[in-house]
């Protein structure tokens, strides 16, 4: 697995996704004249939880991405896909903390930008990975994987963590576990 590739898939989805589209919504925000800021006393509360929010979100997308390359041996964009599945780390607590992690810089990003605008950017990106993973990408997965991947679909969550990781059974004889 080539740093570049990993570097490409770094370049053109999460950069795309919280950098360049957060920057076009709030250019062309600032330029249509319309409000867009979160007034105080709410705009000191979003500037307190917008930084937590960012450093966490950009933590998940960085171990994910380091997981997908080390156990998974692939990237996390659908041209070249993990090899093995991944059941590891921040994996055992939640199905898709790639995706929450970028849910959380986006969501960071609109708290300390107190943009209305970045918040919609937020819902409309979450409602739409959220229906690609039920139509899509849980089927692939479901097909690469089988039972092993329906055992985990099974037990973690989608999107909200489970506090305890699941401990994979020992009959699975999973070379994965911790």
């Amino acid at each position: 697995m080539s740093r570049l590739s990993h570097l490409k898939a770094i370049l053109s989805l999460p950069i795309m996704v919280t950098l360049v589209v957060p920057a076009i919504i709030l250019i062309l925000t600032w330029a249509s004249g319309l409000p867009w800021l979160i007034l105080y006393p709410l705009s000191l509360l979003s500037l307190i939880s917008g930084v937590p929010c960012l450093v966490v979100g950009l933590l998940l997308v960085y171990k994910t991405n380091q997981l997908f390359a080390s156990v998974g041996q692939g990237t996390l964009s659908p041209w070249d896909p993990p090899k093995h599945f991944v059941v590891v780390g921040v994996y055992r607590h939640v199905r898709n903390p790639m995706i929450l992690g970028v849910l959380l810089v986006l969501l960071g990003e609109a708290l300390l930008f107190g943009s209305i605008p970045l918040f919609l950017w937020v819902l409309f990106f979450w409602v739409a990975n959220h229906v690609h993973f039920i139509r899509t990408e849980e089927p692939a997965l479901v097909e690469r994987f089988g039972d092993e991947y329906l055992r985990y679909k099974a037990h973690v969550p989608r999107w909200i963590p489970r506090l305890k990781p699941w401990e994979l059974s020992t009959e699975t004889n999973n070379p994965y576990s911790d």
